[in-house]
């Protein structure tokens, strides 16, 4: 059965797109885009509530959430992607929520002040503060790669996947990570990845 992604590149879509392509599940992207009203119809509000991409749909399943997508994409059509035991599941979800919890604003908050956004609109201490914000998280990625090449150990899962898609904006504007060295090479072996490269040519 095909699954359909719902959402654009330019979205965070493209972490399903992604783990889709890793895990070698036929999948559809229906372009559903909330400039123009797409997440607002009254079928896809009933997919997702949030008039929000992306969203997913697997038969009678309809969900949300790009990070919680991608955990169900990988347990249920991409077994090489998720762990076959619960100590490993369990850290899996822990760097999962890490990454949503500790990670991804204040990168956001960092890369539109200090290198993305409009140079008029910068706000250079809104950068600072979530630069200094972000040592502490970087850091203990960086600690738990410099032993092994992937947070779970030999092999690239979609723990490695969602965790480097929240890094990726900061990671493709030229941020510097290179005081976490583990965490510089890590970036750079997940996001060149082959299927990553071929979903990143969609919003890049």
């Amino acid at each position: 059965m095909t699954l359909k992604i719902y959402g654009i590149g330019r979205s965070r879509a493209w972490r399903n797109l992604w783990l889709a392509e890793e895990a070698g599940a036929p999948y559809e992207l229906v372009e559903t885009n909330w400039n123009n009203g797409g997440t607002r119809t009254p079928e896809y509000l009933k997919i997702n509530p949030n008039a929000s991409v992306p969203a997913l749909t697997d038969g009678g399943l309809a969900m949300w959430e790009s990070l919680a997508i991608n955990l169900y994409i990988a347990k249920n059509h991409g077994p090489a992607l998720y762990p076959q035991n619960a100590a490993d599941e369990g850290r899996t979800w822990q760097w999962t929520l890490f990454a949503a919890t500790e990670l991804e604003k204040p990168l956001a908050i960092y890369t539109t002040n200090a290198l993305a956004g409009p140079p008029e609109k910068r706000d250079r201490a809104k950068a600072e503060e979530a630069w200094a914000q972000l040592k502490k998280p970087l850091g203990v990625l960086d600690g738990a790669l410099k032993d092994r090449p992937y947070l779970l150990g030999a092999a690239f899962m979609v723990a490695d996947l969602n965790v480097s898609a929240i890094c990726y904006n900061a990671w493709f504007n030229k941020a510097d990570f290179s005081a976490w060295p583990a965490l510089s090479g890590w970036l750079e072996r997940c996001l060149t990845r082959p299927a990553a490269a071929k979903v990143r040519k969609l919003r890049e």
